[in-house]
């Protein structure tokens, strides 16, 4: 697997060309790993990117323009696909993925994604990924994009993941809807509050046993997990993003903080592709840029 280093005096970052993936961020001053190793035996990805779907398309298939195309795969097929690096200087790497004849046939629509990863160079803690969505087309691409970046929690051996919190600043409560396990879409109909104490909630051991809480309507531009006695461990920004998720498996020391344009279909859905929830829509011509960040405190 080819991987691209950068590095500044606090990270050494590898991104992957397989997927354009985040796949470490080594804390030279605190000389840990921070993210998910990926252990096959739990969850076998450290940070994939979600295109052109997130979550599964109901019944593995959706329909545009009176055509059927399958979508088997949850989370669509970038994180699954080569990407060519075409740009790297030691502080910033740029992967990119265009549309093929493999798929178009599954995705029928010309694009061109091109993600960057960089280090910040005023902030030597902070990893900013972003995204440009190109429409090669003649007409509006319908898509959906977003992180799944997991971090390792807890730091420490003596710690345990119920140790930490997650931490949404300056909420009193937040509200989320959940999946239904049996299909893997959304239950739309009922929705679930978090009571904050001074904007943390703990990441109890459970809390994740019907999979992944989903934050709808720009509710959160900001969200960390915050260590057991509630410093900064980890934070994502991700101003203008209208879905997060927050996911773990239960026996997983990682927890998943996940910026979203788009979400996976409501349970029941059976409409077009221009009604799927959350759907985004890219003009024939045009170019999309979306970024966010994450910090790895000390």
């Amino acid at each position: 697997m080819s991987v691209h280093v950068l590095e500044n005096e606090m990270l050494k970052v590898t991104v992957a060309d397989s997927g354009a993936e985040l796949i470490s961020v080594f804390d030279k001053e605190n000389e840990t790993e921070r993210m998910w190793d990926a252990d096959p035996a739990v969850w076998n990805r450290h940070a994939p990117i979600l295109f052109p779907f997130i979550g599964k398309t109901a019944g593995g298939r959706y329909r545009y323009k009176g055509n059927e195309y399958a979508m088997k795969t949850q989370h669509g097929f970038a994180r699954d696909m080569e990407f060519c690096c075409v740009s790297e200087d030691g502080q910033s790497v740029t992967h990119c993925l265009k549309a093929t004849e493999d798929t178009r046939k599954i995705y029928p629509f010309d694009f061109e994604l091109y993600v960057t990863h960089s280090l910040d160079s005023a902030s030597p803690r902070k990893v900013k990924v972003q995204w440009e969505i190109k429409n090669k087309g003649g007409e509006a691409m319908l898509y959906s994009i977003g992180g799944h970046p997991g971090f390792r929690t807890p730091a420490k051996e003596t710690e345990d993941r119920s140790d930490y919190y997650l931490e949404f600043p300056q909420k009193d409560t937040v509200e989320y809807i959940l999946i239904n396990p049996s299909t893997g879409l959304a239950v739309r109909e009922r929705t679930y509050r978090l009571q904050l104490e001074n904007g943390f909630y703990p990441i109890a051991r459970n809390l994740f046993d019907k999979d992944a809480l989903i934050f709808e309507e720009s509710q959160i531009e900001k969200v960390r997990i915050s260590k057991p006695d509630k410093t900064p461990y980890v934070t994502l920004e991700c101003v203008g993003f209208p879905y997060v998720g927050i996911w773990s498996k239960p026996e997983g020391n990682f927890v998943c903080l996940e910026p979203w344009y788009g979400r996976t279909d409501n349970d029941g859905f059976a409409g077009p592709l221009q009604e799927k929830e959350g759907e985004q829509v890219l003009p024939a011509g045009e170019s999309k840029t979306i970024e966010y960040t994450i910090e790895f405190h000390k």
